[in-house]
């Protein structure tokens, strides 16, 4: 398999397409969505572009192919971004015209569902983007996480590295995004208390490969989208993250375990873990549940890789996930993970 290149950037005063290629959310929750294309508008200079499924709820695979191609074919659009996640995009997979998307590589920016995206893109030899949807981080009250909108403006506009560091304050606790009050005030956060770090005696530099974990297990029981030759793999970077919907650890346990079972998860030479997501409105967790839950996500994380890649570099609670802020990964890009110096470079 080809190694990934990374597409042509955009520049101030560019058209983004703006798809929905899991959920219309868009079309039911338009406060967060138009307050995202507004700051796409005011604060990027992008001038987005919304197509015939991107604010419809219910809409069929094929329409949301269509649009993917649509954005993917149109030479003036030159970047692609999601509304946000969902649950179903993997039924679009296999309606992608492969060849048309390798022919019109653009940067794409999702994560969650479009973790089965982004894994297309990589198999079809372009970098995409992990992070920055336009209803949860450009959609965000009253303003941007600072430490997010450096990150997208990086990843959006330059090709150069670009060294990540860890949140000094951090938040998971949602808030109605129907009630207009909402975004009257800016979400409340709480300390961070940097990275933990595992095995950090060595340098790693890997191409990136990962997502939400929930959907690579999808994908990995559909037998999509990941290589069958496993050396593909060799001496990356595998990241990983949790939704909101908060699986247990028994279950990231058992994800990682089969991972390893099917020779995936030794191949890495090192493993960024996304801070857990620790609170949603089924499960409003305390702090103290929540660090409970973020405690036993961890040891289940530990407890596979010793047993099925005991060596592996591991950093715990990078910002890449379904927490604020979120710091955008490039999906197939490199990736310096340097332990003696306690440090995470990525290239954008």
């Amino acid at each position: 398999m080809t190694t990934p290149s990374y597409p042509p950037k955009p520049s101030p005063g560019d058209r983004i397409a703006v798809i929905s290629p899991s959920s219309g959310l868009a079309g039911i929750l338009p406060l967060p969505y138009e307050l995202g294309l507004e700051r796409l508008r005011k604060e990027y200079d992008l001038e987005p572009v919304e197509y015939p499924a991107t604010r419809k709820m219910g809409s069929t695979p094929q329409e949301r192919a269509d649009d993917i191609h649509a954005a993917f074919a149109d030479p003036t659009i030159k970047a692609v971004i999601a509304s946000i996640g969902g649950e179903d995009q993997i039924t679009v997979l296999p309606l992608l015209d492969r060849e048309l998307i390798r022919a019109n590589p653009k940067p794409f920016f999702g994560m969650s569902d479009n973790t089965n995206l982004l894994a297309y893109l990589r198999n079809a030899g372009i970098v995409g983007y992990h992070g920055a949807s336009v209803m949860c981080e450009l959609g965000r009250p009253v303003a941007m996480n600072p430490h997010t909108a450096e990150s997208l403006r990086a990843a959006l506009f330059t090709s150069g590295e670009y060294e990540l560091r860890p949140a000094e304050r951090w938040n998971d606790v949602s808030r109605d995004w129907a009630d207009p009050a909402t975004f009257d005030a800016e979400p409340e956060t709480r300390p961070g208390a940097g990275w933990t770090w595992v095995n950090a005696d060595r340098v790693v530099e890997g191409r990136s490969w990962g997502g939400c974990l929930e959907i690579l297990g999808w994908l990995l029981m559909a037998d999509r989208e990941i290589s069958h030759d496993l050396t593909e793999y060799d001496g990356g970077v595998l990241f990983l993250e949790t939704s909101e919907e908060m699986p247990s650890a028994p279950e990231v346990f058992r994800t990682l375990r089969n991972m390893g079972e099917r020779g995936l998860l030794q191949r890495f030479s090192a493993l960024l873990m996304g801070r857990a997501r620790t609170w949603s409105f089924e499960r409003p967790n305390s702090p103290e549940e929540g660090a409970r839950y973020a405690a036993e996500q961890r040891e289940a994380v530990l407890r596979a890789m010793r047993a099925y890649a005991p060596g592996t570099t591991i950093v715990f609670d990078v910002d890449l996930g379904h927490t604020d802020p979120q710091i955008v990964i490039p999906y197939g890009g490199a990736i310096r993970v340097d332990g003696p110096a306690r440090r995470i470079a990525v290239t954008y």
